[in-house]
């Protein structure tokens, strides 16, 4: 995730704590930096971790698995195709997993004939090597 928003979430710590500062007079005054900066930064590197990798035979996303026997058609959407893949051209039983910062989508077609899912559609941020790992 880009430095800026780990800034941000610490300068939102900040006037939170501030808030608290400005109402409890000696040391309890910096109990509210102490606590809320971390939790903030923390917050942030969760929604952050996201994990999209091609390991033991499968394609995992996040906490979401297919085996790579199970994968059809795969292909990029850059940057400027996103809102249309993520808006019309959404159907409503894919799998979805965006990350707004970052920039391209991958979309993976599922053929398992068991699994409703038509498509998965992720983001991630090298889509090519993505696309070479797969085999694709």
């Amino acid at each position: 995730m880009p430095w800026f928003w780990y800034l941000l979430a610490a300068g939102i710590g900040v006037l939170l704590g501030a808030e608290i500062h400005m109402g409890y007079p000696g040391i309890r005054s910096w109990i509210g930096y102490v606590v809320l900066i971390p939790l903030f930064v923390g917050a942030v590197y969760w929604l952050g971790r996201t994990r999209v990798q091609v390991a033991g035979g499968e394609l995992r996303v996040g906490k979401a698995s297919v085996p790579l026997r199970h994968i059809g058609r795969v292909e990029t959407v850059t940057k400027q195709d996103k809102q249309e893949a993520l808006g019309p051209q959404l159907d409503p039983e894919a799998y979805l997993m965006h990350r707004g910062w970052i920039g391209p989508l991958v979309r993976v077609e599922i053929t398992d004939p068991e699994d409703p899912t038509p498509y998965w559609i992720f983001s991630a941020r090298h889509p090519d090597k993505l696309v070479t790992a797969l085999g694709r």
